[in-house]
């Protein structure tokens, strides 16, 4: 008989200690915790930081596939310029900071 089948076998009678029963599911507990749910807690940090840092001028992108300009931010709202057009938004809805400053980026590009 193998050593590992030998082991695995216990004595007529006697339970599992609790420890050995529950280990594994601690065991997948922390390992999903360490790669599922902390990189999502890091990511979630630094969204809120850069939606917090928006400031009028940087080019932006919204959950709406919106590609523009801030031209006014408020405590809750921002209004991006597409164009001719200023819509207003959710902080919520912008997705990613492409370019900071990218109104001064473009008055110093036309110079």
């Amino acid at each position: 008989m193998l050593p590992v089948f030998a082991m695995a076998q216990e004595a007529p009678g006697q339970q599992p200690s609790a420890l050995s029963t529950f280990l594994p599911f601690l065991l997948m507990f922390v390992v999903m915790y360490i790669f599922f749910i902390l990189p999502k807690q890091k990511e979630g940090k630094k969204t809120e930081q850069m939606r917090s840092s928006l400031k009028k001028g940087d080019k932006v992108l919204t959950a709406a596939g919106i590609v523009g300009v801030i031209a006014h931010v408020d405590e809750r709202f921002v209004s991006v310029k597409t164009g001719d057009t200023k819509i207003d938004f959710e902080k919520t809805a912008i997705v990613k900071l492409l370019e900071a400053d990218s109104e001064k980026k473009h008055e110093a590009d036309s110079k």
